[in-house]
């Protein structure tokens, strides 16, 4: 793959619509993760034109204009408009790419996997790892499609069935694909297109549930599953909006994945995440594309599912020995916790509140002092303290709901006596409510709302067991940034 090139087929940047440029563009809010960037005078009318583009977006000139776009996309400010050539397929105009599908069992969802890989990427190269299936139809419809064949004696996890097949591949793209995944046309050509930015080293489509039912949980999990990572497209990083990718499909540049930076084997579950964070620390860029759609085979019944999700939560504790301190479930700033303790605290309420007014004053000076110093608007800084009080609202709330999830629904029996209940009630349920009024799914917001609490104590309880299991409680107790008398903007 050429290293020079930048979006050859579309260099076109857009403004992230949740960035939001201060005064005249000195100061950007935002990205991923969310932080303040300040941007030099020379830089500000083209922060400016992207801003008011919409999602028409900008070319970027050569220049001071391009090493400026090459930042924000770093930062996740901007998103690369990738819209590949309908006529030409990438392993015409590339050197190749290689598709690995692992398989255990299922044969029929195995034959609509590679069926519909065939018709959208007709020519490349496709290697099926069986991962020691009890039935020989695995390997007789893998070999009915023309694919290549390789077969674990033993099962190994997908994790050794990833890398098996990446043993295999000689292209400079490799494409993982789980065989319970369906391809849509132009998939991998637009995902093929980031590999353009030399620093993108993965990059994963959007995956959508499918189901021949029409069962509440169907129901639910067709805009609620842990696979789907949403309609935007996404710089993804840890503290990020997105954290990380599920690796049910996703392509690689080969290249970053030398040996040994494979997927970790020890790992049943979670081995994506991993992946996925190994990756961002050697310094590379990880990307989400929505545009680029596959189908995923939902879990039929609702223990299947939850026992999904349970094991989802049980890989916390083994990311935490690899990754120490991203899986703490809340980070939280000191003044936001003082000031919830002086309003919340059993006193007259009207002192209470100008004590949680005084906390969050004094942040905001302290912080407003700190932009001064470093020739930004202080008039900033309430916007700044603002949001960190929502999203430390939130993550109250989603740890409720998830790592505390038994005091989370203690909380919620007590919302009518108690008025700290009722604001950590808001907490845990408004997120929900949002997330419902946005999507409209074909169920009604009260077993919405109940699946969804079952689907957070089932993740919850996962991280719990292996908290316990493996004597890491880290990936229970919330981290609370300590105060500073210089806030870090």
């Amino acid at each position: 793959m050429p290293q020079s090139r930048r979006f050859a087929h579309s260099p076109t940047i857009v403004w992230d619509d949740r960035v939001r440029l201060w005064g005249d563009g000195s100061a950007v809010l935002g990205g991923a993760p969310w932080a303040l960037l300040r941007i030099a005078p020379a830089g500000r009318p083209f922060v400016r034109r992207l801003r008011d583009a919409g999602p028409r977006g900008v070319t970027p000139a050569p220049g001071v204009e391009q090493k400026l776009a090459d930042l924000l996309l770093a930062r996740g400010i901007v998103h690369p408009v990738v819209s590949a050539d309908p006529g030409v397929e990438p392993w015409a105009a590339e050197p190749g790419v290689d598709i690995i599908v692992p398989c255990y069992q299922r044969p029929d969802l195995l034959d609509a996997c590679l069926t519909s890989l065939r018709e959208t990427v007709p020519g490349a190269r496709i290697i099926v790892v069986d991962d020691a299936s009890p039935s020989p139809r695995v390997g007789e419809v893998a070999r009915a499609h023309g694919a290549t064949l390789r077969r674990h004696g033993t099962n190994r996890g997908p994790a050794a069935a990833r890398n098996t097949g990446f043993r295999e591949a000689n292209s400079p793209i490799v494409a993982f694909v789980d065989a319970d995944c369906v391809a849509t046309p132009g998939w991998l050509s637009t995902l093929v297109v980031h590999f353009d930015d030399p620093r993108v080293a993965a990059v994963a489509p959007r995956i959508i549930s499918r189901s021949s039912r029409a069962s509440l949980l169907s129901r639910y999990q067709a805009v609620q599953s842990p696979l789907d990572m949403g309609p935007r497209p996404e710089l993804v990083k840890p503290g990020a909006p997105l954290g990380f990718l599920p690796s049910a499909a996703l392509a690689v540049r080969a290249s970053d994945l030398s040996d040994p930076a494979w997927f970790d084997e020890r790992l049943r579950v979670g081995e994506d995440v991993d992946l996925v964070w190994r990756l961002v620390d050697a310094g590379a860029l990880v990307r989400y594309e929505p545009n680029a759609v596959v189908t995923h085979e939902i879990r039929p019944t609702a223990q299947r599912w939850a026992a999904q999700i349970f094991g989802y939560g049980k890989s916390a504790a083994e990311l935490d020995r690899r990754h120490p301190g991203r899986l703490t479930p809340a980070r939280l700033s000191f003044w936001n916790l003082a000031a919830a303790v002086l309003l919340f605290v059993p006193r007259r309420r009207a002192r209470a509140g100008a004590g949680a007014l005084a906390a969050i004053a004094a942040a905001t000076a302290l912080l407003a002092r700190t932009l001064r110093a470093a020739s930004v608007d202080p008039r900033v800084a309430p916007v700044i303290i603002g949001q960190g009080l929502l999203a430390d609202a939130k993550a109250c709330g989603h740890l409720l709901r998830r790592e505390w999830w038994p005091l989370g629904w203690l909380t919620l029996a007590a919302t009518p006596r108690s008025r700290v209940a009722r604001a950590a009630a808001a907490a845990m349920l408004v997120p929900p409510v949002c997330d419902w009024l946005t999507r409209r799914p074909a169920l009604d917001l009260p077993r919405y709302l109940l699946l969804r609490l079952a689907e957070d104590a089932a993740y919850g309880s996962g991280v719990i067991t292996s908290a316990i299991r493996s004597r890491r409680p880290g990936v229970l107790v919330p981290y609370v940034r300590p105060p500073q008398s210089r806030p870090n903007p």
